[in-house]
């Protein structure tokens, strides 16, 4: 099975647009970019976990033929807003061979896409409901979701778990999507072969109104869960001040609580503004906190091979 990272960026992507910050700066600089965050696994089964508005633009590069499944992970709009563009599997076949996608959703995220994606239902989507704890029905992939935190504004929010049984041992990637706090942990989160968690900041902000993670907080998660394999951290904005910019008096700059520091110098880590500053950076935070694990930073385009 594997595993491409479509996008790993936040609800709006990076570098913003227009936005004069220093880091969206240097990423343009750099050329680098952050799509909405979306994933597809490729396997007995074909699935794309997340549909944002980009998807046209992210799948383009890939020879899919067709999906197997859709799951959605909550009803904010980076998440589901491109469902539309699922219109073009079904456009370039013969009416008779199309078969509506089977997509899976909670009950109140079905709630919201229905609001603006009705017409697609049972013509392009077939909406399935999902339970936490319990094993998606009609797939051959073994996939348990799991409930998240996420706000008021996304209560609908699950976690993936994906299993698979190879050489008589039990392989599982855990995907967290966008969350704040776990109701309960689902034992199968636990000592994962993959783990993708979201890093939305480096520091705890003073006010988390988004309800997401940082890799302050992530890392309870992450030691807890103790991870056999890799980690892989996505959904990364830009949304954090750096010391002397300008721009950090905009809304979405959040100062931090109180910033992670070196335990050798005891000064806070400097903040990254591009991809290969954030791989270094989780590297040595990863090597300070003593989690004796990879940790992978991803960037759009990443392909892994899972098992």
């Amino acid at each position: 099975m594997d595993l491409f990272f479509l996008g790993t960026g936040a609800a709006w992507g990076a570098p913003e647009a227009g936005c004069p910050c220093r880091i969206c700066q240097n990423m343009r600089l750099l050329n680098e970019e952050r799509l909405r965050s979306a994933y597809l696994l490729k396997g007995e089964e074909t699935i794309l976990i997340d549909c944002g508005p980009d998807i046209r633009r992210q799948l383009n590069g890939l020879a899919i033929e067709k999906l197997d499944a859709i799951l959605i992970s909550h009803e904010h709009a980076d998440h589901y807003l491109g469902l539309d563009d699922i219109l073009a599997f079904r456009r370039r076949l013969p009416k008779a061979e199309w078969r509506s996608i089977p997509t899976y959703a909670t009950e109140a995220t079905w709630a919201v896409i229905n609001k603006t994606f009705g017409y697609l239902c049972q013509t392009t989507l077939e909406p399935r409901i999902v339970q936490p704890g319990e094993r998606l029905q009609g797939l051959n992939t073994s996939i348990y979701p799991f409930k998240t935190f996420h706000g008021e504004a996304a209560s609908g929010s699950v976690g993936f778990i994906v299993e698979k049984e190879q050489n008589g041992h039990l392989r599982r990637l855990v995907y967290t999507s966008d969350f704040f706090d776990l109701p309960f942990t689902d034992p199968r989160i636990l000592e994962p072969d993959v783990l993708i968690i979201q890093s939305h900041w480096v520091n705890e902000p003073l006010v988390n109104r988004a309800n997401c993670l940082s890799l302050e907080r992530g890392l309870k998660f992450i030691k807890d869960w103790k991870p056999k394999g890799k980690v892989f951290l996505t959904h990364i904005s830009e949304a954090y001040p750096l010391e002397g910019d300008p721009a950090n008096g905009a809304l979405k700059k959040l100062a931090p609580r109180k910033p992670l520091e070196d335990p050798k110098t005891q000064l806070p880590y400097r903040l990254p503004t591009c991809q290969a500053e954030w791989q270094a950076l989780a590297e040595k935070i990863f090597r300070d906190q003593k989690i004796p694990v990879p940790v992978i930073v991803a960037s759009d385009g990443l392909e892994v091979r899972l098992w």
